[in-house]
């Protein structure tokens, strides 16, 4: 890899059309191996390679070396992990994947593992590094920083550091206690970096990312959202052939956008359920009844099961009990709607032989390791799939992340209402209510809720809040003044909160004038709610859902 300083600057690296690897790379399919060593940012690392139009996947750091290079993937990334490559059970990299030719990059532990296996020295020197840390480029400019900053603030998180490189291997970048703190062998096409640059703290991260994919490992950035459908749609027609299908709408995303690339793919041989349990905020099921309907053109059966909800949450406060006996009733409700559709079916001579789910990369990742169907636990929107299941799934799914889902539906021409919908819980408002769930209490929250949405909406933060849900203490009461009268309402929590993935989050710093104007709008519009709290607190310790 080497500097191309007449390159157009750009906000995001471009592959050169010189690049001697490239030719083979466009050979193989365009698949970027991400092996996890144990770091919370592994799934994060294969997203910023799709972000940058490329494939990946990820796969466990239990995948010998063989199996790796068997897979023909167009680059590896060993991504970071907790263990000291002399810990006695750390995770091995075996030499072989670096004498197969095929272009990798190690992060943090991959890093250093990449420079034990191929006899370069890491030692534990007692010098940590942890978060905003600076690095400085030890030489000319090279094509793995190509376009970074000579000085530039990275993140960091490791005791042990590489003192020297491997043969063959130059030093591109040193810190404070990290004597290699980014190395390159351009012969061989192997890279290293001590930080992290897939995380938002590395601003210049996925210039580096970008720069390994497209000048070290010579990739094109040719996947997009269009590639998707037009693969998906083949797919399901070539897996349903003429048999009909269901799935299961709850009114979310994912469901609603693997709803339509299978209408898209089979027409009127789906049919969607929705399952009205009352649970959802205001205006959510007209959305899924109007709007839905007329983006996709499909068949939709709609379960109104109301009282059936209320009245088996009737009494009950406990929160897990509330998720066992709402999985249950949805459950339930699902095979009777199931079974009605059935009948119809078999009335017209024609038979339900498929379910499809809204499966994402993220619930295959943590259920298998990314490692092959008989791995991979079913996934549903509330309690579980039966274990005598006699549908077979469609998931067309599986292999993408929730932004990439969301753009799948635009693609698809689904409303922006449904597309950018904020993620909700399967269980809906039933786990908002701190307390027994009754119409009463859910008419409370549903408005409040609204009020907060809206304004959020009208303050154009949408993209920015990953969720913010409106927590209703029903069993709570708090004095106040209205009208000077005294009141004794119930109080309701903003929770805010903004993330990539919904493994952590941190609290959303809205603006002041923002939160009064929820506020003043509810305690004026709700009459019942007297008081409005603001939640701090990031994940870890707390849940972004109360219950």
């Amino acid at each position: 890899m080497t500097s191309q300083p007449d390159k157009p600057t750009e906000s995001s690296a471009q592959p050169s059309a010189q690049n001697p690897h490239r030719e083979r790379a466009n050979d193989a399919a365009q698949t970027v191996l991400v092996v996890d060593y144990g770091a919370q940012y592994a799934q994060l690392i294969a997203r910023r390679v799709r972000e940058a139009r490329v494939y990946s996947e990820v796969v466990p750091h239990t995948l010998a070396a063989a199996e790796i290079i068997a897979r023909q993937p167009a680059a590896v990334i060993l991504s970071g992990g907790p263990a000291s490559v002399y810990a006695e059970d750390a995770p091995r990299v075996e030499r072989e994947l670096f004498e197969a030719g095929i272009p990798v990059l190690g992060i943090c532990y991959g890093f250093q593992a990449m420079a034990h296996a191929l006899g370069g020295e890491v030692a534990r020197t007692g010098d940590r590094e942890y978060g905003k840390t600076q690095v400085r480029q030890t030489t000319a400019p090279h094509g793995l920083l190509d376009g970074t900053d000579p000085v530039q603030d990275v993140w960091m998180s490791h005791s042990d550091s590489v003192q020297r490189a491997p043969e063959g291997f130059e030093v591109l970048a040193v810190s404070d206690h990290a004597p290699v703190a980014c190395f390159a062998d351009d012969a061989r096409r192997l890279y290293g970096v001590q930080w992290h640059p897939e995380v938002k703290h590395s601003p210049q991260g996925q210039r580096v990312i970008e720069n390994f994919l497209y000048e070290g490992a010579g990739l094109a950035p040719e996947w997009t959202t269009g590639n998707i459908v037009e693969e998906q749609v083949a797919a399901i027609r070539e897996q349903v052939g003429d048999a009909q299908a269901i799935c299961g709408l709850s009114g979310g995303v994912d469901s609603a956008v693997a709803a339509a690339l299978v209408q898209k793919a089979i027409g009127n041989q789906l049919t969607c359920v929705f399952v009205d349990h009352g649970l959802m905020r205001e205006g959510e099921a007209e959305q899924v009844e109007r709007d839905f309907v007329a983006a996709t053109g499909a068949k939709l059966y709609v379960a109104d099961e109301k009282k059936r909800f209320l009245s088996a949450l009737a009494g009950v406060s406990d929160p897990e009990e509330k998720r066992k006996i709402i999985g249950r009733e949805f459950i339930r409700a699902f095979e009777e709607a199931e079974r009605n559709i059935l009948e119809e079916a078999e009335a017209e001579g024609s038979k339900v032989e498929f379910l499809v789910q809204g499966t994402l990369y993220p619930d295959v990742v943590e259920s298998g390791g990314g490692e092959g169907a008989a791995n991979i636990k079913s996934h549903h929107n509330v309690g579980g799939l039966p274990e005598d299941l006699q549908f077979k799934l469609v998931e067309p799914l599986r292999a993408l992340f929730k932004d990439e889902v969301r753009a799948v539906g635009a693609e698809l021409g689904l409303p922006a209402e449904i597309v950018q919908r904020q993620p909700f819980p399967g269980p809906g408002l039933g786990i908002r209510i701190i307390g027994e769930v009754t119409e009463e209490r859910l008419a409370i929250l549903r408005r409040a809720d609204a009020i907060a949405r809206e304004e959020l909406t009208n303050a154009g933060l949408d993209a920015e809040v990953w969720q913010m849900p409106v927590v209703l203490l029903a069993d709570v009461r708090s004095v106040g003044v209205q009208g000077d009268g005294r009141t004794y309402g119930h109080p309701v929590v903003l929770r805010p909160v903004s993330s990539e993935d919904a493994m952590t989050a941190d609290w959303s710093r809205l603006p002041y004038e923002l939160l009064a104007t929820i506020s003043n709008r509810i305690t004026n519009e709700v009459e019942e709610i007297n008081r409005v709290t603001l939640d701090v607190t990031s994940k870890p310790p707390g849940t972004i859902e109360w219950e």
